[in-house]
């Protein structure tokens, strides 16, 4: 994966109203870069602006909680021209939010694009799961789709 600066990594995590899946994906490699002893610069955001200062999905935290990270500090906010530069990797959660990531992104931009699990063998042009309309059940799924992300960034990280 050479879009992945070995040293510390800034990576951004997208969906849609940055309160579930990319707030879960920050989280889930917080304590994957945590445990691996690596610094980096991890951030989350949404496509969408309905959420903008809002704390991640009360059903988000409890299953993050429950899995050993606390997102309960993270605020939604709205993907920004500035990050288009100040992240090596913007991963999106599905295709549609990598659409319009790539359709926001400015000609020069310096951020490399991609699937969340696009990173993760077998899993190329899925999406992680949107739990929203569901169930907590459906907050562990996406928090396994997450993990799986976030570790293996780690490993690409490690092996620079």
């Amino acid at each position: 994966m050479h879009d992945i600066k070995p040293n510390a990594p800034a990576v951004l995590f997208l969906c849609l109203g940055n309160i579930c899946r990319s707030p879960l994906a920050e989280g889930a490699a917080r304590v994957a870069f945590a445990a691996a002893g690596i610094d980096a610069t991890l951030d989350s955001a949404g496509t969408g602006d309905w959420h903008v200062g809002h704390a991640p999905d009360r059903r988000a935290q409890a299953e993050a909680r429950r899995r050993g990270a606390d997102i309960s500090d993270l605020r939604a906010r709205q993907l920004a021209q500035d990050d288009f530069y100040r992240f090596d990797l913007i991963l999106a959660a599905d295709v549609v939010n990598l659409r319009e990531a790539r359709a926001l992104a400015p000609p020069d931009a310096t951020a490399r694009i991609r699937l969340m699990l696009d990173l993760v063998p077998g899993r190329q042009g899925g999406s992680v799961t949107d739990p929203y309309y569901g169930d907590a059940g459906g907050f562990a799924a996406t928090w396994d789709d997450v993990s799986a992300v976030a570790a293996a960034l780690v490993a690409a990280t490690s092996s620079g």
